[in-house]
């Protein structure tokens, strides 16, 4: 018996690895901010496909770890006090992996709040918005007469975009020399509206030059890349 044993979650996706982090998930905006993180810190993780379209966020065994049936959540066999412990909630898992590593997070406690705050920022802006505006246009949504909804996410979605092109003004990233939990929150929300909502021209994304070069930096990042195809 291994320390995960006890935790409901392993008996519909056991554990090969019990001593690795346990990831459940899927790739998408969400996601691949855990699948991300644990590619860039070198985290030994074992990953487990969560797949909606069988429903496997609603089964009991993946809700008796994640309640709110939202991926992605981790089993960390060596938590807090070097006990198991597990966590959903892709920003609060982003803060966790930073802490537990001490990587992609200032060590001063302004550079850490100030990329708390943004990190906020996707999770309360970025996510709902661009998520919104994904339904309205490319989703059930779509097929709604009535445009005004899904002109609401555009405008918000554009404004949205603006506050970030004009924040990465003359900086790499989001806390501009340092790489950080923030750029790995935001860049997979907005590599999804222009491609998987295929939402660009929508919102004009041309227009972002800061935010486009940013984008194409973050991508480019070879953890990054293999992050964003996890799980498999």
């Amino acid at each position: 018996m291994t320390a995960l044993d006890s935790f409901d979650i392993t008996r519909k996706w056991p554990a090969s690895h019990p001593d690795r982090i346990q990831l459940y998930s899927l790739p998408t905006p969400n996601g691949v901010k855990a699948s991300i993180m644990l590619e860039e810190t070198g985290l030994p993780y074992e990953p487990h496909r969560v797949a909606f379209d069988t429903q496997d966020q609603l089964t009991p065994e993946f809700l008796s770890l994640s309640p709110n049936n939202k991926i992605p959540a981790i089993l960390d066999p060596n938590g807090p006090g070097g006990k198991p412990f597990g966590l959903f909630e892709s920003g609060a898992i982003l803060v966790y992996l930073a802490s537990k590593t001490g990587q992609f997070i200032p060590q001063d406690d302004a550079g850490r709040f100030e990329t708390l705050q943004w990190v906020m920022f996707q999770m309360g802006g970025i996510g709902p918005m661009f998520g919104q505006l994904g339904f309205f246009h490319k989703f059930a949504g779509a097929e709604y007469e009535d445009k005004r909804p899904r002109d609401r996410y555009v405008a918000e979605s554009k404004r949205l975009l603006g506050v970030l092109d004009r924040h990465l003004a003359g900086r790499d990233w989001v806390m501009g020399k340092q790489y950080t939990i923030a750029d790995i929150a935001i860049f997979p929300w907005v590599r999804n509206l222009i491609g998987f909502y295929d939402a660009g021209e929508l919102v004009g994304f041309d227009a972002f030059d800061n935010v486009r070069r940013v984008l194409e930096a973050f991508v480019a990042r070879p953890a990054v890349a293999r992050g964003l195809t996890i799980p498999g």
